[in-house]
């Protein structure tokens, strides 16, 4: 093997103790235009990752001179940027979870499926080419533990490991999820969000894994299921914990698959997915009381992702609130409000049972409600509640303010909205959108 690359040549390492396993890697990488180096321990492989940069790392779970996870962990602290997959005995998924804990990119199962290596070779080098355009998506924050968390979202963008991301409710669990997604080798390939708690249980298995034309009453035609939809990409399973348990194992099979059978089918479709998902609810609690099945919770669990409250990171409150108010002028067509030092102080000392969610809703109302373009802690509105209120309860007292305040404009202009809009100092657009929203005839 030559050892000279040309400029756009991938460079992987085999690591396993088995001629022919090294000799089949080998030739199907080959095959993929791919140029391979390998090694039959631990030593040499060590050794060779010193002296070259390698796109890509196979490496079996057992080897003469140590236990692969060993070599996950070595390159993992010392090659961070080189994707590493496991090879495992097939069946073996406790094997498997724990290199993906250690940082593994992914796994394939002895004996190995020449398809499934081919796909995760091709997602693993695609983590070596550019991406292009910077993406929107932001996570804001200077705190130390959002500075934590998007260095985590890094880490897991670089993996193929399910992640269960957790918190509570508007913290930013499917922001984090998309991010990981778009920074990620499938960032070219679909991301399918899907609010499991949203679709009824009788619909939901062909909603997951589509069906097949005259499968029940209603089957017209055939439809392709979310895995199908996501398929080479992400599917992000939200509000996972709302999953009957029936339908638990069914996904659990089709995540260990990797494979769906459509309602009324005859045979499985493969299918390659990430799956990522998340819950304001505490999961191990529910497995513990028997409402989610534990081998799922194991499944989807590889790795968890703690998105924090922002009552954690109040030091990102003036950043976010400005930010969030620069979004909102640009949706109504209005100039940017001043955020007074008043109304700042106070909504750093505020609780937020409803997280970031919530503060857009305080700043969208304070927005619309304010005089002058100027936004003072009066103007925010902020109800005198208990920490554990829950955020809906919150927002229908924002609400119920905001709307009262409108319609005492309405009444006092004679229901003339261009008039009342002066009045409350917002635009009539402003108001046109208020009235929508809080259902004002």
């Amino acid at each position: 093997m030559s050892a000279i690359l040309s400029q756009n040549e991938h460079l992987a390492l085999i690591i396993d103790d088995e001629p022919d396993i090294r000799e089949l890697l080998e030739i199907t990488l080959s095959r993929m235009g791919v140029t391979s180096y390998a090694a039959e321990d631990i030593e040499t492989a060590k050794s060779l990752l010193a002296e070259r940069s390698f796109d890509l790392c196979l490496t079996d779970m057992r080897l003469p001179d140590g236990d692969g996870i060993e070599l996950v962990k070595h390159i993992q602290q010392f090659y961070s940027k080189t994707p590493v997959a496991m090879i495992t005995a097939h069946g073996n998924m406790e094997a498997a979870i724990a290199a993906l804990k250690a940082g593994a990119y992914d796994f394939v199962s002895k004996p190995v499926d020449l398809n499934d290596l081919r796909n995760l070779v091709d997602t693993a080098l695609r983590l070596s080419r550019p991406i292009g355009q910077e993406k929107e998506l932001k996570l804001l924050g200077q705190s130390a533990l959002m500075t934590s968390t998007r260095a985590t979202i890094d880490k897991l963008a670089r993996s193929q490991a399910p992640v269960y991301i957790s918190g509570e409710s508007g913290t930013g669990k499917e922001l984090a999820a998309r991010l990981i997604h778009e920074n990620g080798a499938r960032s070219e390939q679909a991301f399918v969000a899907v609010n499991c708690g949203a679709i009824p249980s009788e619909l939901m298995e062909s909603e997951f894994f589509g069906h097949k034309k005259g499968s029940f009453t209603g089957a017209h035609h055939d439809k392709q299921g979310l895995f199908q939809s996501a398929n080479g990409g992400t599917l992000f399973l939200d509000e996972v914990a709302d999953l009957p348990l029936p339908m638990q194992v069914k996904l659990l099979r089709a995540i260990q698959e990797k494979a769906v059978r459509p309602v009324g089918a005859n045979q499985e479709i493969a299918v390659d997915v990430r799956i990522l998902s998340a819950t304001h609810k505490d999961l191990a609690k529910l497995v513990e009381a028997g409402g989610f099945r534990q081998d799922l919770f194991y499944r989807i669990n590889v790795i968890e992702l703690e998105m924090p409250s922002l009552r954690d990171r109040r030091d990102d409150i003036p950043e976010l609130a400005n930010y969030l108010l620069s979004q909102l002028a640009e949706t109504h067509g209005t100039d940017v409000p001043e955020l007074k030092n008043d109304a700042i102080t106070l909504l750093a000392s505020y609780q937020y049972p409803g997280n970031v969610r919530q503060l857009e809703n305080i700043l969208e109302r304070a927005m619309t409600l304010c005089e002058n373009n100027e936004i003072h802690k009066e103007d925010l509105n902020l109800p005198q509640t208990e920490q554990n209120d829950s955020a809906d309860d919150l927002d229908a007292q924002l609400d119920s303010t905001e709307k009262a305040t409108i319609l005492s404009a309405l009444e006092q202009t004679g229901n003339n909205k261009t008039q009342a809009a002066k009045l409350l100092g917002i635009s009539f657009n402003a108001l046109r959108y208020r009235l929508r929203k809080l259902e004002i005839g």
